[in-house]
Formats: structure tokens, C-alpha cells, sequence
């Protein structure tokens, strides 16, 4: 079965840039190797080939991150910018760097195997007479993940694509993100609020659960328009996302350290019997889909306040009988660590139905898809004339499909 890692967001990212800067920074790399993938590589313009030469007898300056995106800076370029994608992850041989659910469906054995499985890359640093070498791999059994090469000046690689056309992070760009950068943006834009947080084109790092979050914090419905609120409004919205986002990456996105009267605390699981329907303060938990995503939301405290986008479809939460009877069928929520993700329909969501395709015109759409960059921002993704949607790729271990992670 295939292993799930935890959700791509800011909050995964800042947690394997924390690791990168205590075990990687300021080593040499005297070996790397990476396969030659072209999803992972070729799709933003390298191949592995190139990785390994940019990587070998380099040093290690520095670890940044932005929102979803995260990059390790060389002496000389260029330099790697790397994103997760649904099941990308970041492995450190010896060190945990994932969450504790990860490795509790796993053998021990496999913990142990390295390389890991479904490495693209990995490098082993240099021996000297203080610490042992260190061995760093990047996985991704999906292949939504992407490891691009940034020829610029470290200290210049935000002002290149792909970081330049991302909005500024919460909690790396405290200056820029202000209350008043925030409500230039939504009142200069006329869609849901929650579209709003996931553009990453506006906030960069906010996927799913975090919206839902700062939402919820805030006492904004997700559906009304972002140009409806009032000053007051935006105010609390901009100190819901700061105090989310900051709170998420100080824990180093581990959710068990995450407070119990957060929505996180009790979104998952929807449909399971015995499967939280209220939050601690007594407040009923709601789901409501609208293009395709599904919003976690307490309609009790979540009030309208303006223009809500119609065609919204509201989601029962339906739990199963133990009378034998089969209930009403209800994709579930996987119930999870961390993010992830994303303009990157992080979690496993309900979906809306879509009529039925010939075999041709389904083939030709995952054709399609298949070349679409999985960062695409909202407005971009209604220019190329269809919602974002996942990609089925090839996966080397038979297992069922879950949004989990954050995609490109």
C-alpha cells in the first residue's frame, strides 16, 4: 500500500526547512544521484542528469522557503526550488522527518531501506572529523512533486519564477502581509472568500484546511465574496490567518500539538460513525462543496454578512447505521497529520458529480491535465477553460488514492 505523508502546506514545508537548515546547511555534497523522471524533473525544464551536477561538489549556503515552495541555496548556481506536489516528501537518513502516523504503517525494514522507495534524487554530504556524512533524499511516489534548477543569485532566487509570481507568506513576509495589503486584494476581487485564500497568487502557502481554519477563526462564511466584507472583517480574517499560519509552523505542522478547539481537531472523518459533528464548544460542524472543493465550516458562527456565490450545495453528514442497512454513500475525509494542500485539493474531498465520457474524450482530457503545472493559481486554471483537478499517474505500488499532499 502505498505511504501517505503528511499534507502539503507551509506548514510541511517550514517543517523539512527546519530539518534541511540543522542537518544539510553547511555541509559539502560529495555524491548525488536522481533518476531520470520527466514529470518530476522534465516538466519544469531539467532532467536529473543536471541535478546531479549541480549538486555534486557543491556547498550548502542556505534553506528558504515560501509558501509551498522551498529551495536549498548552492556557492554557485544554480540552485535547487523544489515543491511536494500530493506525495512528495523530503527524507534525512536516521532522522524522522515526517509525522508519527507515517511511519506507523510502515516496516521497520522499509524505515531502514535506503535509499527510500520512490527517491527521485538523494546526495550524501561529505565526511569530515565532527559529524558523519549526511544522506538527504526527495521521494514522490506520485510524481506530482517538482525539482527545478534556478540559475540567479541565492540571494535573488524569490525575485525569479517560479517564487515571483507567488504571493507574499504570512509568517515569512510579515511586512508585506499586512491588513491592508489584504484588503486591497479582496476588494479588488469578486470571488469567494475561500478561492481568495487558496490562490496562491495572492497568499502564497494557505491550502485547504489552513482556509478553513482562518475562516472559522475569523467568522467568515467561505462562500460569500471576498469584495462583500467590511474593514472589521478583513481585520479579523488577516489576524486569523497570521495566528494560524504562525501558530502551524511553529508546532513544525505536527497537529497533535495543534489546540483542541480547532476545526482541525475534529474535519475528519465525515460519514463515520461515531465521527465528531460538533466542536468543543458545542458548535455543529458543516461541510458545503462548491466547485468541486469542500469547505469545513460552523454555520452557527459562520454567518452571511453579503453576497454568497449561488449554485452552493450543502453536505449532510451522514453516519453509518449499525442496523446492517447500508447508509448513503459519503466519500470520507482520511483522517490526517499535517496541508496539504493547496490550490492542490489537499484532502480527500467530496466531489461533484460529472457527466459520463466517452473513453475517447476521457483520454484525451487526462492528456490534458497531465500537462497542466499543478500550482496553477484559480484565475489561471479558469484561463485554460477547466477546474483543477488531479492527474491519475502511474504508480509503482498498488494503493487507493488519497489527496494527501500538496501538489506542484
Amino acid at each position: 500500500m502505498l505511504n501517505e505523508l503528511p499534507l502539503t502546506s507551509s506548514t510541511a514545508v517550514a517543517r523539512i526547512v527546519h530539518y534541511l537548515r540543522q542537518r544539510l546547511v553547511g555541509k559539502t555534497i560529495a555524491n548525488a544521484a536522481a533518476i531520470d523522471d520527466n514529470s518530476v524533473f522534465g516538466k519544469v525544464g531539467t532532467s536529473g542528469k543536471e541535478v546531479e551536477e549541480a549538486l555534486k561538489g557543491k556547498k550548502v549556503i542556505s534553506a528558504g522557503s515560501q509558501g509551498k515552495y522551498f529551495w536549498i541555496t548552492l556557492d554557485k548556481p544554480p540552485h535547487l526550488v523544489m515543491h511536494f506536489g500530493m506525495t512528495g516528501w523530503v527524507h534525512i537518513n536516521g532522522e524522522r522527518t515526517a509525522y508519527t502516523n507515517y511511519y506507523k504503517k510502515m516496516k521497520e525494514s522499509d524505515i531502514a531501506q535506503w535509499p527510500p522507495k520512490f527517491w527521485k534524487f538523494h546526495l550524501t554530504t561529505d565526511d569530515d572529523d565532527d559529524d558523519a556524512p549526511v544522506q538527504v533524499a526527495f521521494t514522490d511516489a506520485r510524481r506530482f512533486g517538482r525539482v527545478r534548477l534556478v540559475h540567479c543569485p541565492g540571494d535573488s532566487i524569490r525575485r525569479h519564477s517560479p517564487l515571483v509570481e507567488n504571493g507574499p507568506d504570512p509568517v515569512v513576509d510579515k511586512g508585506v502581509f499586512t491588513e491592508s495589503y489584504l484588503r486591497d486584494k479582496m476588494k479588488s476581487r469578486h470571488v469567494p472568500v475561500k478561492a481568495f485564500l487558496l490562490d496562491q497568487a495572492m497568499i502564497s502557502g494557505i491550502g485547504n484546511w489552513v482556509a478553513d481554519e482562518t475562516l472559522y477563526h475569523a467568522r467568515l462564511h467561505p462562500e460569500q465574496y471576498s469584495d462583500t466584507f467590511s474593514d472589521a472583517e478583513i481585520k479579523r480574517l488577516h489576524e486569523a490567518v497570521r495566528y494560524v499560519c504562525q501558530l502551524a509552523v511553529d508546532k513544525l505542522g505536527d497537529s497533535d500539538q495543534f489546540p483542541d478547539h480547532w476545526l482541525f481537531k475534529h474535519r475528519w472523518g465525515k460519514g463515520d460513525k461515531g465521527a465528531a459533528t460538533k466542536l468543543p464548544s458545542g458548535e455543529k460542524i458543516a461541510f458545503i462543496t462548491v466547485g468541486g472543493r469542500t469547505s469545513c465550516y460552523a454555520p452557527g458562527v459562520q454567518k452571511k454578512t453579503g453576497a454568497v456565490v449561488p449554485g452552493a450545495k450543502a453536505e449532510p453528514v451522514i453516519e453509518k447505521s449499525g442496523s446492517g442497512k447500508k447508509s448513503k454513500a459519503v466519500k470520507k475525509e482520511p483522517k490526517q497529520e499535517d496541508d496539504d494542500d493547496d490550490d492542490e485539493e489537499e484532502e480527500g474531498e467530496v466531489e461533484e458529480k460529472k457527466p459520463k465520457r466517452s473513453r475517447k474524450q476521457a483520454a484525451a482530457a487526462i492528456k490534458e491535465e497531465a500537462e497542466e503545472p499543478d500550482d496553477m493559481s484559480p484565475p489561471a486554471k479558469k484561463r485554460r477553460g477547466k477546474a483543477a483537478a488531479p492527474v491519475k499517474e502511474e504508480v509503482v505500488e498498488e494503493g487507493r488514492r488519497r489527496s494527501t499532499r500538496l501538489r506542484k
